[in-house]
């Protein structure tokens, strides 16, 4: 159970797919303008991590390594499809909306495909699953707090509530995509400068996490691996 829980933990903090690895920029910037639509989006990407990684757990050893990615990417359209009809029946006509086209982009999101090829087709469906959750809830909890971060510097308002009611004039730049870059660097500035404190603290160099970026993705180079 220990074992699982460091899975968890993992993905929330440790390897954070937006804070350390760096994956799913695109919805991150695009749709934290507010904190209900990261909410809504993260929640939607961690529906589909958790399913697929349990799917694919489960067929990896029978599918070819050859076919595996197109197999792979069915079985999370698979789930993209349902959490579009779940979101499409049941959230407000306002968040569906807003998330728009980046359901669908899902699909291609190097976070899912990433952990489905990294971590799902070689481990058991338990590990897996929590695998997803814990990515899922790192991802959900960072456009969360960005979109919270956004819309209160943008506007007072935080999930749509105007926390500062004299606030009548909006400020456009946190809302904007510039404005998402710098904040976002902000964030990851004080969180490696916290690691690097705590790391100094406790009598140790502190090491940025190697291997985790794109160039050791190998997803890209599938194809010419495959030959």
């Amino acid at each position: 159970m220990k074992n699982l829980l460091n899975i968890l933990f993992n993905g929330i903090w440790k390897e954070n797919p937006v804070l350390v690895l760096l994956l799913g920029t695109c919805p991150t910037l695009a749709l934290t303008t507010g904190a209900a639509n990261g909410a809504g989006m993260g929640l939607a990407t961690t529906f589909v991590l958790v399913g697929s990684n349990f799917v694919i757990s489960c067929i990896s050893g029978i599918v070819p390594r050859k076919i595996r990615i197109p197999v792979y990417i069915v079985v999370i359209a698979t789930f993209v499809t349902v959490v579009d009809f779940l979101l499409q029946a049941y959230a407000p006509a306002a968040l569906y909306a807003a998330l728009g086209i980046f359901i669908p982009l899902i699909v291609v999101n190097c976070i899912v495909l990433g952990r489905a090829e990294a971590f799902a087709s070689k481990n058991n469906p338990l590990r897996s699953i929590f695998d997803g959750l814990g990515m899922g809830l790192g991802f959900t909890l960072t456009l969360t707090c960005l979109g919270m971060i956004r819309e209160f510097a943008g506007s007072g308002s935080v999930f749509g509530v105007k926390v500062i009611t004299a606030w009548t004039t909006d400020f456009l730049l946190p809302t904007s995509a510039p404005g998402a870059f710098i904040i976002v660097g902000v964030i990851l500035a004080i969180r490696n400068h916290l690691k690097a404190r705590a790391a100094l603290k406790a009598g140790k160099l502190y090491v940025p996490p190697t291997g985790l970026d794109c160039r050791h993705c190998n997803i890209c180079s599938l194809q010419e691996n495959d030959k």
